[in-house]
């Protein structure tokens, strides 16, 4: 068989096969390999502030000149801005990135600096020897921000937007149909499925527990299927713990007509993380994620460090987005430049026991083509199935 259903159509791609937009990690070089094989890439956006989002867009322009996407997050609950919200008395100021460290408890900071040094941690001095590391994000994760980003979108008339998290506003869809462009909602729960159904997306990815980065509290495989009934006749990609055929296989069987790929992608050359974190990925087993609120304030599936380890004891409370970032950004971008895996190792789903090499992108899609069709070419006679089903008496 044609590994081909109406995602194909609908995107204008070869295989129903989506590169996740991992925030920072699905950049340019990955969305483009991922598009040149014949699926739909889509960058990362999630922390992307405007202007580099600008540069990623023309750079995977300048990579492909085949179909891709732009994923960035449009949650409900965060506020305009952080202009004119409540104060704490903390005198310390800093607090990371984008400037809020005095809406920020003091105790918190104080807890986030005690556990930097007692583990060693740099608060500022990067190690010389360390090689570069991705830019931690400089802007606050706030509608105003989001909303310049899909500002960026709509000027550079990308084929493909991804809402990561919440709902496309109206007034964008409609202008980027304008353009011809095409609209995606991830949802982790069937109630949500329903709602971007209504507010008119093209497709909608339904993503389980399993996955990396932001998920839900339900299962992959419960998901799907009841994302589908919920869905409509609006298509469904399955994601959550799809890192090989057998992944995609399942996941249409189970009703979705695409599936959203995303850790498999990150043990590849093109993947926009620290080598460091890739030959982590490599050794990692399927016990070896946690689902935590330390880095953003959201539930996000991660490799088990002793960041999100501190949260898990109960230690230390995660706040709301926006403000947990602000906390965690000194954190993580200490880890990431001095490579410190014990401390933060980046996101991962549960498949990542599935990842046993670095690959380049275009192998490891050419592979989950390869896969993905002989078993659906031979799904009648695997063990237990049976082509036909006896008359009941």
């Amino acid at each position: 068989m044609q590994l081909r259903t109406p995602i194909c159509d609908l995107f204008g791609i070869d295989y129903p096969i989506v590169l996740a937009g991992m925030g920072g990690a699905s950049g340019p070089e990955l969305a483009a390999a991922v598009s040149n094989a014949g699926g739909l890439g889509v960058l990362g956006a999630a922390a992307c502030p405007p202007d580099e989002l600008d540069e990623w867009i023309r750079r995977t322009r300048s990579l492909t000149d085949r179909p891709f996407g732009v994923d960035t997050l449009l949650p409900a609950s965060v506020p305009d801005n952080l202009d004119g919200a409540p104060r704490s008395s903390s005198t310390s100021g800093g607090g990371g990135v984008g400037g809020g460290g005095s809406l920020i408890p003091p105790e918190v900071l104080e807890a986030r600096d005690r556990f930097m040094d007692e583990v060693g941690l740099p608060r500022r001095k990067k190690n010389p020897a360390a090689p570069a590391a991705p830019k931690p994000p400089r802007m606050l994760l706030v509608r105003d921000f989001f909303d310049a980003q899909l500002e960026v979108v709509l000027d550079n008339k990308v084929p493909v937007y991804v809402a990561g998290l919440g709902v496309p506003p109206p007034d964008f869809m409609a202008k980027g149909r304008q353009h011809g462009m095409k609209f995606m909602g991830v949802a982790g729960q069937a109630r949500h499925v329903a709602k971007l159904a209504q507010a008119g997306v093209d497709a909608i990815v339904a993503q389980g527990t399993d996955g990396g980065g932001h998920n839900s509290p339900i299962g992959t495989l419960a998901l799907i299927p009841q994302a589908v009934d919920a869905a409509g006749s609006v298509p469904v990609l399955g994601a959550g713990g799809i890192g090989d055929g057998r992944g995609i296989a399942a996941a249409f069987m189970l009703g979705a007509v695409g599936v959203w790929v995303g850790t498999r992608f990150l043990a590849t050359p093109e993947a926009n993380i620290p080598s460091y974190q890739k030959l982590v990925l490599v050794a990692s087993t399927d016990r070896d994620t946690m689902v935590s609120r330390s880095a953003t304030g959201k539930p996000a599936r991660m490799i088990r460090a002793k960041w999100g380890e501190l949260y898990e004891r109960g230690e230390i409370a995660a706040l709301p987005m926006p403000l947990q970032g602000i906390v965690a950004t000194p954190v993580m971008a200490s880890a990431i430049a001095n490579q410190r895996a014990d401390v933060f190792a980046g996101f991962a789903g549960q498949g990542v026991g599935l990842v046993n090499e670095i690959t380049p992108a275009g192998q490891v899609f050419d592979r989950l083509v390869e896969e993905a069709t002989a078993l659906l070419d031979g799904v009648a006679t695997l063990p237990g199935v049976t082509a036909s089903r006896k008359a009941r008496t």
